[in-house]
């Protein structure tokens, strides 16, 4: 029987989007601009994206240190990650917990935005300060299989260790997730040149 760790991912989802509001450290008097620009990048609204960005910083946080970036990393809003980038959002910010956006998108199974956050320099082997997931942990141990193939590509180290001491393999195989297992142990004795 597999190990339900879904669960476990959606508590702790809720839990971020309920209990996190737009801080104070807005660049606006009343932070309604902080609010609407986390709303945007979350919904993947482009066009209301642009219009907030003339006028605001990219890197506003929400009471548990959300940036808009990490919102749409989190929903594989690929074009607004490019978006909050190419206006000078922190690519490896850090909420309370020390996810960072690369992390929320490969728990998400969103490879494309994984993707392109490599390909604009993420740390791809960032730990989160709870368990000590990395992104690579945290694909295999949800079981997807696109998102630790990419991060495999691009030389994810799959030999570190939760702070339990379990690698992306040792979750995998927990999972009874066989693609990942496979990946894990092909492409990583040979990992494809980028």
């Amino acid at each position: 029987m597999k190990p339900v760790s879904l669960p476990l991912l959606v508590i702790l989802l809720l839990i971020t989007l309920v209990a996190c509001s737009p801080s104070d450290s807005d660049d606006s008097p009343d932070n309604s601009s902080g609010e609407a620009l986390l709303d945007v990048a979350e919904q993947g609204n482009l066009d209301a994206l642009n219009a907030l960005l003339v006028r605001h910083r990219p890197d506003v946080r929400d009471s548990c240190d959300w940036t808009p970036l990490m919102k749409a990393a989190l929903y594989g809003h690929t074009p607004v990650v490019a978006r909050l980038l190419d206006a000078g959002a922190s690519i490896d910010a850090v909420d309370k917990g020390g996810y960072t956006a690369m992390m929320l998108a490969a728990s998400n199974n969103h490879a494309a935005t994984v993707e392109l956050l490599i390909e604009r320099g993420a740390m791809i082997d960032h730990r989160e300060d709870t368990e000590g997931l990395t992104a690579l942990i945290w694909a295999a141990k949800q079981g997807h299989a696109k998102t630790v193939e990419t991060l495999l590509r691009h030389r994810a180290d799959r030999t570190l260790k939760d702070f339990g001491g379990r690698t992306a393999a040792d979750w995998a195989a927990t999972g009874g997730y066989t693609e990942v297992q496979r990946l894990l142990a092909s492409l990583s004795d040979h990992p494809s040149p980028i």
